[in-house]
């Protein structure tokens, strides 16, 4: 007796739903794109190829908007609830975090303040080992390693790190949301690529705009986010290629944001800060100091990853026990502070992501001891900071680590400034200047995004006046952090992108090709064939290129299916297989999957068959070596390229 067929999982009924729906909407887009070449018939096939790109750039925009937006109000609502309402602690906060009023203040209890990060950690830790272990960690050296993978990440990554980050930040752990919405928003730029009509080069740019959008969805900084989204897939170098569509997808998603919560910087600073040629020495001298403290970051962070891999015990208890650390160590310093400042000053600590504490350290507080305790009291917030987010980041809770390297760059630049105005005695030295200059250098340069973070950091202010001081800072930062790296996942530039491959991907670029193939399920099409039979033919298919054979039967050329959602209806009836095909090629059953990755490289297209005896056994492509590689790297169980082409 045979077994019964067992029932499909709930997300694949989800995603054919979904892929009913995209189908749909790219009915109507295409309607509307032939409507757009009546205006202007002209348009060569090139630009109606980049509006489509900016079209589906737009909707990751829109996407990543509402989400980020969501995972912004849930964040604060969640610190609200448990550190306002039950520990009774009130972290300190930037003029443009604010978006949930506060509560009555609960009693302070900092026993269940040290406690909370670590519950928090264990449900983080829970959720990534359960249901997608790329999503532990900061997100940002995930998302690179997931661009240079094929631009691929599982739809549940958006769900999973939503949560996860959610769990770990609501309750007090160290570290920002910005690496949370950026896998989040990369996510959602694979699987909208996934379902739209995209091409390979379509979908790494849908990728690298997901970035960008999630980004300006939680930092409102819209050109800086499409900059950094280019600039740090590489060390050397810069993906130019999605540097439009991720500015669109930046703007729409700050534009659904400030819908929603209004229209306000991060940083709310009423000082303006004019040019002083006489302080650029002293802004050198701060991007040394700037540059050791990043180091120091880096090499803290490396040692309890370490640390992390080494503790025995299932990995989803992990982030807990990070937690405890760094819950311990900002329950202590909010005690610590509030018997030596009083209680004001106890939110001036380590808990989330400590914009607010760089707020407090660039505006002064009255409660700030004056001279050298106060340099004293920065620099020891600096260093308990990047302590606090080793820990959480480190053994893996899904936070981010670009909110620490900019807080710790703030703290230490302010405090430089401090010490810098109490050694001179000079009142126009400003230490919020150089809290924001370091803010840049830190990041800038142990990130090796120095453009990104120029625009960033201004942004942030909403002020341009520290644009010169902060490029001699930066760019010095830049260079003497050549070997230090907050992301290892970056390739030093486009042409060594595949050098940074992990072994098990190193070990399955020589397995071969045939056990990835598709079936073909798409009938060979003659030269005369017209372009409407062939998208007619491949609707719904997982074919993604066709073959087109000659009057002698024999393999005459390929055509690229994603090139025919760019023709018009019209054209498509008069346009011939002949006239869109490129000649032919094929693997050979004996391929490897590196001889698969060169063939599709040097002959542009999705799709190659594997041909044996003059017969097409199969179809493979890049969206097929893309999801092998990841599931080889993941160790997930679901087979690797299923017949359906079904996004997983």
């Amino acid at each position: 007796m045979s077994d019964p067929p067992s029932r499909p999982p709930p997300w694949r009924a989800l995603a054919r739903a979904l892929s009913r729906w995209v189908d749909a909407a790219g009915s109507t887009g295409r309607a509307l794109q032939g409507g757009l070449s009546l205006l202007v018939p002209e348009a060569p096939l090139e630009l109606r190829i980049a509006g489509r790109v900016l079209l589906h750039a737009a909707v990751v925009g829109l996407l990543a908007g509402v989400v980020g937006a969501a995972f912004f109000a849930a964040l604060e609502l969640g610190q609200r609830v448990l550190l306002h309402g039950l520990a009774g602690f009130e972290p300190a906060r930037a003029r443009g975090e604010v978006v949930v009023a506060a509560a009555k203040t609960a009693a302070f209890r900092p026993w269940l303040l040290a406690l909370l990060p670590a519950a928090g950690g264990l449900v983080s830790g829970l959720l990534t080992s359960a249901f997608a272990p790329e999503a532990a960690g900061g997100g940002g050296d995930a998302t690179i390693e997931g661009y240079h993978r094929g631009g691929l990440f599982r739809w549940r990554v958006v769900p999973v790190k939503f949560a996860a980050a959610f769990a770990a930040l609501s309750s007090g752990g160290s570290g920002g949301r910005e690496g949370p919405t950026m896998q989040i928003g990369a996510a959602i730029g694979s699987v909208a690529a996934r379902l739209l009509p995209t091409s390979r080069r379509e979908r790494r740019v849908l990728f690298v705009a997901g970035i960008a959008a999630g980004i300006a969805a939680v930092f409102r900084t819209p050109l800086g986010a499409a900059l950094l989204a280019t600039e740090m897939l590489y060390r050397d170098d810069f993906e130019a290629d999605a540097l439009v569509p991720s500015i669109l997808a930046s703007v729409i998603s700050y534009s659904v944001v400030i819908a929603a919560f209004g229209e306000t910087t991060l940083l709310g600073l009423s000082l303006r800060f004019p040019f002083s040629p006489r302080q650029l020495p002293l802004f050198a001298v701060l991007a040394v100091f700037v540059s050791l403290a990043a180091v120091g970051f880096v090499r803290m962070l490396r040692a309890v990853q370490a640390l992390s891999r080494r503790t025995p015990g299932p990995r989803w208890l992990r982030p807990a026990l990070g937690g405890l650390g760094a819950g311990v160590l900002g329950a202590g310093i909010a005690v610590a502070l509030g018997a030596w400042l009083g209680p004001e000053a106890r939110g001036f600590g380590v808990m989330g992501g400590g914009y607010g504490t760089a707020q407090v350290a660039m505006d002064g507080a009255p409660w700030f001891p004056a001279g050298w305790q106060l340099v004293a009291l920065l620099l020891a917030m600096a260093a308990a900071k990047a302590i606090a987010s080793a820990l959480t980041i480190g053994f893996g809770a899904a936070v981010g680590d670009f909110a620490p390297s900019l807080v710790v760059g703030a703290l230490v630049g302010a405090a430089f400034g401090y010490a810098a105005r109490a050694a001179f005695g000079d009142p126009g030295i400003e230490p919020a200047a150089f809290a924001l200059v370091g803010m840049g250098a830190f990041y800038g340069g142990v990130a090796h995004v120095p453009l990104s973070a120029l625009v960033l950091v201004a942004e942030l202010a909403g002020s341009y006046d520290l644009l010169v001081p902060m490029m001699l800072t930066v760019g010095i930062s830049y260079v003497a952090l050549r070997r230090w790296s907050l992301y290892p996942a970056q390739p030093r530039s486009r042409a060594t992108a595949t050098g940074g491959a992990s072994d098990v991907l190193r070990q399955a670029l020589a397995r071969p090709a045939a056990e990835l193939l598709v079936l073909p399920d798409l009938p060979d099409f003659p030269e005369e064939a017209p372009l409407s039979a062939v998208a007619a033919a491949s609707a719904g298919t997982s074919q993604r290129v066709a073959l087109v054979r000659g009057a002698d039967g024999r393999p005459r050329g390929l055509v690229d299916l994603a090139l025919l959602g760019a023709l018009d209806p019209a054209e498509l009836g008069w346009t011939r297989a002949a006239d869109a095909m490129v000649p032919f090629a094929a693997l050979s059953p004996s391929a490897s999957w590196r001889d698969a990755i060169a063939a599709l490289h040097r002959h542009g297209l999705p799709q190659l068959p594997i041909v044996q005896a003059g017969a097409v056994l199969g179809w493979v492509g890049e969206r097929e070596l893309a999801r092998a590689a990841l599931e080889l790297e993941l160790g997930a169980t679901p087979p690797l390229a299923p017949a359906s082409g079904e996004p997983g």
